[in-house]
């Protein structure tokens, strides 16, 4: 939380320290506010308004599927009335956001959600990224597709309050009511034609009393922006390189740190052989030895990494120094449980599946800057889980709580990536060890390989069927553990005992069970988690469980519909549960022209996806005369997610889920040798290039027919499917193990 008078994320200066607000603070700070400044919803000894009751998504009844957002959204509302907005004295609203912009868009999507209800133009709305916030408990965590489900309502009341005093405060003025006066570009407005700016206002609608405050949110037939394509409020800044990020900051005049990492995964500092000669290189400040390495301080990050890299050093093994990729794929397939139904009297389909590890590679590598001092320390980073990585590091460095101070700046991608804040704790370490303030940076070396990715797995499926239907379809998971230490699994500990979702499972099991479902009735469905507890570093990675999972159902899908010599889509057509998901179905067959001729090597594919209370479904076309060298050409895509915000942010998340699922399934993936990934850079790590993205997609999205749902993750599996369909249909060949073309054409770099 920051002052009424200061100016969030400023780039001039450090923001300055900031105790935790608590409840008696966090009102107090409303009261004093010289401005117009109100909490969504704190009850009557507050100036916000106390009539409204916060305006909060519906969690589903006992009957529905529970998800994972309903589980965040859940944890959600203890403090979901502890949204902040302010009226500045310039007329312009600025709202305190307590999530992650990491690019996903939300910064612009809540500032359409204000705009649409103080009547105000885009540009007038600003959105900060809140400080860590202890008081928000689990409402300051970015994920799971949530940040919409879980703030529509809640931020639509904030911005109702604001309106409706604003809107009150004009009609005692003017001795007239309040449903006479209509608010328009920043001002309210009379019958008469008699203008108060929101500047002018603001003010005096912070002390006016305002008996019988009746606030009520728009209600969504009156949207006029809401539902609107937008573009972002950043994208000009972040396509001419004025957008800033972790490093482009002088915080606390920081100096260019990088760390000298070991050669296996976890591996610790036995022995430095030339500190002396390291320290006399030109640029070299510091030099500390810090639980992930050696730290070197330079006067620019060239020379940081010049020494760091001349650094010799001896070491301790690491957690996984014996694995490679056969030796983990052999652990995997050892642990998947065994199907329950024996293929005797039906006929069947079983398939294998394997996943390489994936790496998030988010064009911003790891980095961030730390001041800790004896009595307090400042933190800056791109953060998801805040909350817990203040409570984290002042636990590591030996400080009280309210002595840390941890600033969420913008994020250049994130993935998952950004749930943990290990450069935040690792910078944190090293201000401490050598009593500076460190700017840190990662390597993209570094970064892909002492970074988190998506777990390795393996997955067996077997269906059976007989008459033209499916009787059962058992789907066994199993994957390398991964990592949710991160926040996640704290929340879910919590809710458990109000909504039954964990019961004896762990959290990956829960997690699991929340989020992969099948859209098909194909008779006794199960699908089941087992993870190995391999020491890599690992975290959710988008879409997390559904991406590998729901990709390769698809596959089977396609697989079960060729024995029982359907065609694909109307098979699909056959089976699906929901009307919403077979709308987007029937949208994408349509305009992507599914079954048209196809010439010799070419071929379609499909596939469909529901999640978080939304749903997709995709259809590409493939190019794989050369099966080494294949390429989506053609891409349709239909989305579902309820009620969309910003239409044009959320084809780009579809967008995106495409480009994923083009990348990892056909060529990026992570080779483990002895312990640690050889991909080093995205020379190495072949994510997709333009030159591999199709020159044609067409995205449709859905009218909106219920509340907000999920987006973020909700791309991804579906253009798994639908890729490795086209794959197999283009070339003969079933596709088993991804990515699919997955050679070592390169030289790794040095450990």
């Amino acid at each position: 939380m920051v002052s009424p008078t200061s100016t969030p994320g400023s780039q001039d200066e450090v923001p300055e320290e900031r105790a935790p607000l608590g409840r008696r603070k966090f009102l107090t700070f409303l009261v004093a506010a010289p401005t117009l400044t109100v909490a969504t919803s704190l009850g009557a000894d507050t100036i916000a308004p106390p009539a409204a009751e916060a305006v909060i998504p519906t969690l589903p009844g006992p009957a529905e599927i529970l998800d994972l957002g309903d589980v965040l959204t859940l944890s959600c509302l203890p403090t979901s009335n502890m949204l902040v907005l302010q009226v500045t004295e310039s007329g312009k609203v600025r709202v305190q956001l307590p999530r992650a912009e990491v690019g996903q868009g939300i910064t612009t999507a809540i500032a359409m959600l204000v705009a649409e209800e103080l009547d105000l133009p885009l540009d007038m709305v600003e959105v900060a990224l809140d400080d860590a916030r202890t008081e928000l408990l689990f409402n300051q965590l970015t994920g799971g597709s949530n940040t919409i489900r879980s703030l529509y309502g809640p931020m639509r009341q904030t911005a109702a309050a604001a309106r409706a005093r604003l809107v009150a405060t004009a009609g005692q003025q003017w001795n007239l009511p309040a449903e006479r006066l209509a608010t328009r570009g920043g001002a309210v407005i009379a019958p008469d034609g008699r203008k108060a700016t929101f500047a002018a206002l603001a003010p005096q609608a912070a002390r006016a009393a305002l008996p019988n405050l009746t606030v009520t949110p728009k209600p969504e037939s009156e949207h006029k922006l809401v539902g609107t394509p937008t573009s972002r409020l950043d994208a000009r800044a972040m396509v001419t390189g004025q957008q800033k990020y972790t490093l482009d900051y002088d915080f606390a005049s920081a100096k260019p740190t990088m760390v000298r990492r070991p050669p296996s995964i976890n591996g610790t500092v036995k022995a430095v052989q030339n500190e002396a000669a390291v320290r006399a290189m030109p640029g070299v400040i510091d030099l500390a030895v810090v639980p992930t390495g050696v730290a070197v301080m330079a006067e620019t990050f060239g020379q940081a990494l010049d020494a760091k890299e001349a650094l010799q050093v001896t070491w301790n093994k690491g957690t996984v120094d014996g694995e490679n990729n056969e030796t983990i794929k052999k652990k995997l397939r050892a642990a998947a449980l065994p199907f329950v139904v024996p293929p005797l009297l039906t006929q069947y389909v079983d398939g294998e599946f394997d996943f390489a590890f994936v790496s998030h590679a988010p064009l911003e590598s790891n980095s961030a800057i730390a001041d800790v001092r004896e009595d307090r320390a400042e933190i800056w980073a791109g953060l998801k889980s805040p909350i817990v990585a203040k409570q984290t590091i002042a636990r590591e460095i030996g400080l009280p709580e309210n002595k840390v101070t941890v600033h969420v700046l913008q994020g250049g991608g994130s993935f998952g990536r950004r749930l943990f804040f290990d450069a935040a704790l690792e910078a944190a370490h090293i201000s401490k060890a050598m009593k500076k303030p460190v700017k840190l940076m990662w390597s993209r070396i570094d970064d892909m390989r002492h970074g988190r990715g998506r777990a390795a797995s393996h997955h067996k499926i077997r269906a059976t069927f007989a008459l033209g239907q499916v009787l059962t379809f058992e789907h066994r998971v199993a994957s390398v553990e991964t990592d949710w230490s991160h926040g996640l699994g704290e929340i879910l500990t919590k809710t458990a005992a109000e909504l039954p979702v964990a019961g004896n499972l762990s959290f990956a099991q829960t997690v699991f069970l929340l989020t992969v479902k099948s859209p098909y009735n194909f008779g006794v469905t199960t699908q089941l988690l087992n993870e190995v507890p391999l020491k890599f570093h690992t975290s959710a990675w988008r879409s997390v469980y559904s991406s590998s999972t729901r990709g390769v159902e698809e596959i089977m899908v396609d697989e079960i519909a060729a024995k029982l010599g359907k065609d694909p889509v109307a098979f699909r057509r056959e089976f699906i549960k929901e009307k919403r998901q077979l709308a987007v179905l029937n949208k994408v067959a349509e305009l992507g022209e599914w079954g048209k001729p196809m010439p010799p090597g070419f071929a379609q594919g499909v596939g469909v996806h529901g999640e978080y209370k939304s749903y997709t479904a995709c259809l590409v076309e493939m190019d794989a005369r050369d099966p080494k060298q294949p390429r989506v050409t053609k891409a349709t895509i239909a989305v579902d997610v309820g009620r969309p915000i910003n239409p044009r942010g959320l084809e780009s998340q579809m967008l995106g889920g495409l480009t994923d699922a083009i990348s990892t399934t056909l060529r990026a993936g992570l080779h483990i040798d002895k312990g640690l990934p050889l991909e080093g850079s995205y020379s190495q790590f072949h994510y997709a290039r333009q030159k591999d993205s199709p020159p044609e997609v067409r995205i449709a999205v859905m009218p909106a027919n219920s509340e907000p749902g999920g987006a973020g993750e909700l791309g991804l599996p579906a253009p798994v499917g639908a890729i490795a369909n086209a794959y197999a249909r283009a070339t003969g060949l079933k596709p088993r193990s991804f990515p699919i073309n997955f050679d070592i054409d390169f030289e790794p770099f040095p450990r």
